[in-house]
């Protein structure tokens, strides 16, 4: 009935319209605004059950990121690339923005807005999965802090777990799925005297011996290792003397650590499956070799725990997003943001929207910034040309500053690229103005985007991020939320009746 009324709504709106003879109906623009409307209108409430939940992080890729990633897909695909529409960003979805501000800070790290996403509540920069009485760096304030985690939620209702991520798999991002730790750097150790928690490496083994992560896959095979051992490519650099690795094979746990080993997994054994492919985190997408892509690896984790008939809960981050960005160096950042559009997109196709709660996402934006005033086309990672006077596509002239230079569209507030440079003495200083550029240097793979205050490494910055969601209850996100908020929009949906 509620449809019939909306649609009846719809057509007298249109025959108002028609009657009322607008002069600009036949443009293009118009009848794809029409076409955006209706589209929402006959968009249906999913109200069912959610089976499976997938939370897919791309690590920094705010809505400034996003965009710049909208425009390097649409470029890479042939077209001037304002107009492209990435996989999530399509009708189907529902969005919303995101405040991504931590307990005690104003701009966030990346443990702490996991972590809000994983247990409901937000933390401490630095701290993953404890409560608000929880210090950082201090192991006494662990014990009684402990927060309660999706993934534990899930598991006990007899669902399985994954995780899959391009950084370090006890990295910020991916850990909060498992883990509970007062720093988030200990990664192999904690200090001496530490007996409220392990290392997050271990908490990674004991969490696939339990029974509480059965897939985990990404960077970060340093950590499982001993100091001075290797193992399928991978050197150990913990102090401890412990091989997690063998601990996982134990109990009966598949291992790979390159793409023939990946190629030749038994996805339909029901043995956990780690696989680590770097010493640190695995390789831009840019650079990828021997290793599988992020689509690769969400496509595998989905067979793989799609085979248990009470459903799963997979989290999927691009963490290289965030690592681009931090590096100044566009190109590499948005090429790992196209990686994760192919993966949502994939992750999208291989399940049903009846039961399964996609959840697109970022934990984080960074110190990007957008020049102007570019002319359509523009390359994103190129410079910023003049609009023309006519057609549609920027004129062949360059923009410049009051320094008679051209300039990227793409510069980071801060980074290693400042124009401002150390001196002798010390201070920091422009004495040659900034340095000419090119669209072709510009839009070299290693080229670091020019930046204003001078930092070793581009930092985060505290403004939204968009979520985008398609499946059950999915309609939940809407207006501006808060990022804790994401965990409670999953357990409702895998609660819903």
């Amino acid at each position: 009935m509620r449809t019939i009324a909306i649609s009846a709504v719809a057509l007298a709106a249109a025959t108002a319209a028609n009657a009322q003879n607008i002069v600009q109906m036949d443009s293009e623009w118009y009848a794809a605004g029409q076409e955006a409307i209706q589209a929402q209108i006959e968009k249906l409430m999913n109200e069912n059950n959610a089976k499976n939940v997938i939370l897919m992080v791309a690590d920094g890729n705010g809505v400034g990121t996003n965009y710049a990633t909208r425009l390097f897909v649409g470029q890479m695909e042939g077209g001037l690339g304002e107009d492209h529409v990435l996989p999530y960003e399509t009708p189907d979805f529902y969005s919303a923005l995101v405040k991504t501000y931590n307990i005690n800070a104003q701009t966030p790290d990346s443990a702490p807005t996991a972590g809000a996403m994983n247990t409901g509540v937000k933390q401490r920069f630095n701290l993953i999965n404890l409560g608000g009485d929880a210090i950082h760096d201090d192991c006494s304030t662990v014990e009684g802090n402990e927060l309660t985690l999706f993934s534990e939620i899930v598991t006990g209702m007899g669902k399985s777990v994954g995780i899959v991520s391009t950084a370090r798999l006890t990295h910020a991002t991916p850990a909060a799925v498992y883990s509970k730790t007062a720093n988030r750097n200990w990664e192999d150790a904690v200090p001496e005297g530490c007996t409220a928690q392990k290392d997050i490496a271990s908490q990674l083994i004991d969490a696939m011996e339990s029974g509480l992560i059965d897939f985990a896959m990404g960077g970060g095979g340093r950590y499982f290792l001993p100091d001075g051992t290797e193992m399928g490519g991978l050197a150990g650099r913990r102090a401890d003397g412990t091989n997690l690795i063998e601990m996982a094979e134990g109990f009966g746990s598949s291992f790979v650590t390159d793409q023939a080993g990946f190629d030749g997994l038994d996805l339909s054994a029901d043995a956990p499956i780690l696989g680590l492919y770097e010493n640190s985190h695995m390789m831009y997408e840019a650079d990828r070799a021997d290793e599988p892509s992020l689509a690769e690896m969400t496509a595998a984790a989905i067979e793989y725990l799609s085979k248990n008939e009470d459903g799963y809960f997979l989290e999927v981050e691009a963490g290289r997003v965030d690592h681009g960005n931090h590096a100044g160096n566009a190109y590499r950042a948005l090429m790992d943001g196209k990686a994760f559009a192919d993966a949502v997109a994939l992750a999208d196709e291989m399940t049903d929207d009846e039961d399964t709660l996609i959840i697109v996402t970022a934990d984080h934006e960074h110190a990007i910034a957008f020049n102007g005033y570019c002319g359509r086309g523009s390359p994103i990672t190129g410079l910023c040309y003049d609009v023309a006077q006519t057609g549609i596509e920027h004129s062949d002239e360059p923009l410049t500053a009051a320094d008679g230079k051209p300039y990227t569209v793409i510069g980071y507030l801060n980074g290693s690229g400042s124009v401002l440079t150390e001196q002798a003495d010390g201070t920091f200083a422009a004495p040659e103005g900034r340095a000419e550029v090119t669209n072709e240097e510009a839009m070299d793979i290693d080229f670091i985007q020019q930046a204003m205050i001078p930092m070793s490494s581009e930092t985060h910055s505290g403004e939204d991020v968009a979520v985008y969601a398609k499946g059950p209850w999915a309609h939940l996100f809407d207006g501006t939320i808060e990022q804790n908020v994401i965990f409670h929009v999953m357990l409702h949906a895998v609660n819903a009746e």
